[in-house]
């Protein structure tokens, strides 16, 4: 598992940014960590860095939102996934996230995944973040991630 400490919520974002570049499409990306541990911000840096210039906010209330991308050769679209209020997978079952799942051009990203790791396909790249002090994180990414 490969690590590494951001000192700002700038520097995370950043970081997202970075391992978008190593997306093609079809990657489910579960982060783990607690609140206030940089989930969202992480997010943002990868939606941006797939060129998103949408405002990405954490989708608590709506539970998913799908982004267009524009402009990447592979990837069609950004799955983002707020499994913060679910009691399991199958509420994400119901509105068809396992769909996405399937889609190679899309990539999907799940804000607290351990309430839904029962669905998560094995493939799936796990970023842990944890929340050191208020401004550092420390971000562990295993199976297939890069920094």
């Amino acid at each position: 598992m490969k690590k590494v400490i951001t000192k700002s919520d700038k520097e995370t974002l950043a970081l997202g940014e970075y391992l978008a570049k190593s997306l093609h499409g079809g990657e489910v990306l579960a982060l783990y960590g607690d609140l206030g541990a940089g989930k969202t911000v992480l997010a943002k840096g990868i939606a941006k860095g797939l060129g998103i210039r949408e405002q990405v906010n954490s989708p608590t209330f709506n539970i998913m939102k799908v982004y267009p991308v524009r402009g990447h050769k592979t990837i069609k679209s950004f799955c983002h996934v707020d499994a913060y209020r679910l009691h399991s997978g199958a509420d994400l079952e119901a509105i068809g996230l396992k769909d996405y799942f399937k889609d190679k051009v899309a990539v999907i990203l799940i804000e607290w995944a351990e309430k839904i790791e029962k669905i998560l396909p094995k493939n799936t790249k796990k970023i842990k973040l944890k929340h050191i002090s208020p401004e550092i994180r420390e971000i562990r990414c295993q199976r297939y991630a890069t920094f």
